[in-house]
């Protein structure tokens, strides 16, 4: 139930000080921190994509089509089905998401050759564009953060952040499994 004393607090550290922990049975404060530094790392820096994808006028939802547009490689083309799964979207959902960024000039719908009823989304040249300039300035912010940190410090964290989102992926697996 301790916690090792460090020479710098943050406000993570003051709040596991609270007494009320104490009498939470297999409370590890350990474990407590790592879990509210990651939620709250993790807040800010979509705080900070939110509000860097505003200014270039995409909600996250759209950026993200955008992104997994991009991700697909040239020519940049996914079938709508395989958009809505990646982005985890009901077809009728991706379908209004795709009407706006089809209006804003980023994408483009094409009939799917191999498909008579499917449709491919491409990405245009403008939506490219404005997913790139958008992940630069996030990289950028990213860059400011990860600055506090020195190469092998960086590799050992990434590491262990592995080793976590790796027991995440089989416990997962696991119940997926399970009936």
């Amino acid at each position: 139930m301790s916690m090792k004393k460090t020479e710098e607090r943050d406000h993570v550290d003051r709040w596991l000080e609270d007494a009320w922990l104490e009498d939470i049975p297999l409370l590890d404060l350990e474990v407590e921190g790592i879990v509210d530094r990651m939620s709250g790392l993790s807040r800010r820096i979509r705080r900070s994509l939110n509000s860097i994808i505003a200014e270039h006028g995409l909600t996250y939802e759209e950026w993200d089509v955008l992104g997994a547009l991009r991700q697909s490689g040239p020519p940049f083309r996914r079938s709508a089905g395989s958009l809505a799964k990646r982005t985890e979207l009901s077809s009728g959902a991706m379908t209004n998401r795709l009407d706006r960024l089809e209006k804003a000039g980023l994408v483009r719908r094409l009939p799917d050759p191999d498909d008579r009823r499917g449709v491919l989304v491409e990405l245009t040249d403008a939506g490219e564009k404005k997913w790139v300039e958008t992940a630069k300035v996030q990289a950028g912010y990213e860059n400011l953060i990860g600055a506090a940190l020195n190469k092998s410090e960086k590799e050992q964290l990434n590491s262990l952040l592995r080793r976590l989102m790796l027991e995440f992926e089989r416990r997962e697996g696991d119940t997926k499994k399970k009936p």
